[in-house]
């Protein structure tokens, strides 16, 4: 395999961590958000909801896009959503009049990167000439959970 590949599939390995954050972290803080800013568990339950038909809509959109600008570009987009959004969850909520329109703000920018993460990750780790690419996706497929 050409080292040039190498920093890619770990860029991609990375990609699915980061998925993982994203999709896995907001439900760790249920009983936080509740306590710290007294968001009844509805509004938050629907965060997750939100979370997830975000990143389905972005799924379907994203193939109009992604030929266009280009997997890179693509690629960088997701993961300054999905940093920025894990960011915002922790400013948002103090800064917005409501808490919950804060939190409900950063999980849409971080639901944009899992979205985009998603669909861009095994594309190009099958793209990567690589010599033992089932094993490359197996241990994608390991992280995806």
């Amino acid at each position: 395999m050409d080292k040039s590949y190498n920093k890619t599939l770990y860029a991609c390995f990375i990609g699915y961590i980061v998925q993982a954050i994203v999709n896995n972290f907001v439900p760790l803080l249920f009983l936080t958000f509740h306590s710290s800013y007294g968001i009844p568990m509805t509004q938050i339950t629907l965060l997750i909801t939100f979370n997830f038909g975000l990143q389905l809509l972005i799924d379907i959109l994203s193939a109009t896009f992604v030929d266009r600008i280009g997997y890179r570009a693509s690629m960088v987009i997701a993961h300054a959503c999905a940093v920025n959004g894990l960011v915002f969850l922790t400013i948002r909520p103090d800064i917005c009049r409501s808490s919950f329109m804060g939190l409900l703000i950063a999980v849409a920018i971080y639901a944009v990167g899992g979205g985009l993460l998603e669909v861009l990750v095994s594309p190009v780790v099958e793209a990567c000439p690589t010599q033992n690419k089932e094993k490359a996706m197996s241990l994608l497929q390991f992280w995806q959970g």
